[in-house]
């Protein structure tokens, strides 16, 4: 395993007899057969299996699999009860690939895995929402919305993922980010109390879907939040549109900071719409590039008239301003054209409709989902740009640098979230073995390190870097806040100790 990951902070020590008395009450609630148990002490680093990106496998005390938000409510209030009782860390799929798969970020927790809960509650086509747990996977609900009016928020990710889980980590889908989909959420807090913040459906209600309310809202409490349990959410779901394409644009990296400036350009004047991105020539690969050039894809949707209409306006800047070495919007619907199969994926995933065959997963992957955690050697660092051709040529500097001294294959993919805001998703891949791994560790560490001293904070944090929320914040107070509001609500420290603290 990567050396550095021994640094990791441990949990607070606490009462084996008291925790092993709570588990043998959730196991009561539950039934042993939802109750999974190390053997021994060496058992506890392995319990959960091995996970792609070579973290320290943390000791874990147990795993619980609910079927219901009712034992959810139970199981909580049982690890509540004292500070001897023990901790839990929330999974919903478990496949949190790149940031830690299932792991806790402390050694002792008892992993509560809600991939059980995974019922679509509600479902509402004409108000465009639906009542989604956090077993519910992306493509289980695109089946369910297939040939319907409405979609949902897709990500590049496997079919398998889930919805709610990725949303609560601030995930990014192709139509934006993924919080923006979230308009009620259900939350167990410490001590069993179910609360229902945001909007939510009641019977006879007629109110639109509007997440708000009135005085100060407490949703965005519970996002990146150790502060509850999330057993259920209101999720908002897109209108199909009748006609999506893409355009696909090739350039030479040397103009990647003059290309960002034209983009930014067209996403300010709506030529573009949902989630534009920009590939660097290693994640290029993925999509029919040569490894020499960036890509950049360019979505369009609406009716067939203005999808026309608008991709003509697209492709003729892009010729116009000279920088492009390819410009071309008919590949998805010319079934000749050797990227047909590779753009129509592509096009469809920004239509609502994942890859139910992982396709595009498998071949950047290397592997099918379920072999991932086994098989797969990856990191995934996320940090935050300006949308400006400076700031993203300084941020791609700062990769190269990091791939030269480290010898770790680097990529990188910009979501495009609006005119000022670009999400950069760097991606490591590595054999799965522990060499490959701690160069790749080290590369991750010099990227935490070199982007913050460029103002390139991270929105998501992987579970060894967990600890950083207070040297990346702007405003100690607000840290300070939250952790009163923790201490007020949560005071045996029962939730994700360790977690965003």
């Amino acid at each position: 395993m990567p050396e550095h990951a021994t640094t990791v902070d441990r949990a607070p020590a606490t009462s084996p007899g008291e925790t092993r008395t709570v588990l043998e009450e959730a196991a009561r609630i539950l039934g042993e057969d939802r109750v999974l148990r190390p053997r021994d002490e060496a058992d506890e680093s392995r319990l959960l299996g091995p996970n792609t990106s070579l973290f320290r496998s943390r000791r874990v005390a147990a795993v619980l699999r609910p079927a219901t938000a009712e034992q959810v409510a139970e199981i909580v209030g049982l690890f509540s009860r004292t500070p001897d009782s023990g901790s839990l860390h929330t999974v919903s799929t478990g496949r949190n690939w790149g940031l830690g798969s299932r792991e806790p970020a402390q050694d002792g927790a008892t992993v509560l895995d809600l991939g059980g809960l995974d019922r679509v509650r509600e479902l509402d086509l004409d108000a465009g929402w639906a009542v989604i747990e956090p077993g519910v996977t992306q493509g289980g609900l695109s089946r369910l919305l297939e040939g319907t009016p409405r979609i949902t928020n897709v990500t590049v990710s496997a079919a398998s993922t889930s919805v709610l889980g990725n949303a609560l980590d601030r995930g990014v889908g192709l139509r934006g980010q993924r919080t923006e989909d979230l308009a009620g959420l259900e939350v167990i807090l410490p001590g069993g109390e179910r609360v229902r913040v945001g909007w939510w459906p009641a019977p006879g209600r007629t109110a639109p879907l509007y997440p708000h309310g009135l005085g100060p809202s407490a949703l965005p409490l519970f996002v990146q939040s150790n502060l509850g349990v999330v057993t259920a959410a209101v999720v908002r779901l897109p209108p199909r549109p009748e006609a999506v394409r893409v355009t696909r644009l090739t350039f030479h990296h040397a103009d990647l900071a003059a290309v960002t400036d034209t983009v930014r350009r067209w996403v300010a004047q709506g030529l573009t719409r949902g989630v534009p991105r920009i590939y660097d020539p290693a994640a290029a690969r993925s999509y029919g590039g040569d490894g020499n050039a960036c890509m950049a894809h360019l979505p369009v949707d609406g009716t067939p008239a203005s999808v026309e209409a608008l991709t003509s306006v697209l492709t003729d800047e892009a010729h116009r301003c000279g920088l492009f070495t390819g410009v071309s919007s008919t590949e998805g619907t010319d079934p000749g054209h050797p990227l047909h199969e590779i753009t129509g994926l592509v096009e469809r995933a920004y239509a609502g409709d994942p890859d139910l065959a992982d396709r595009l997963f498998e071949d950047k992957m290397g592997v099918p989902a379920h072999e991932v955690d086994s098989a797969a050697g990856f990191l995934f660092f996320l940090p935050l740009l300006p949308f400006a051709g400076d700031a993203v040529a300084r941020a791609d500097g700062l990769l190269r640098e990091v791939a030269e001294e480290t010898g770790v294959r680097l990529s990188a993919t910009l979501h495009l979230l609006g005119p000022d805001l670009i999400d950069c998703v760097v991606a490591m891949k590595f054999a799965h073995e522990t060499e490959a791994a701690e160069r790749a560790h080290r590369a991750l560490d010099r990227l935490y390190a070199a982007y913050a001293a460029a103002g390139f904070t991270p929105y998501r944090l992987d579970v060894d870097h967990a600890g950083e929320r207070d040297a990346l914040a702007p405003d100690p107070a607000a840290v300070a806040l939250t952790r009163r509001l923790k201490a007020l609500l949560d005071p045996n420290d029962a939730i994700a100790p360790g977690r965003y603290r």
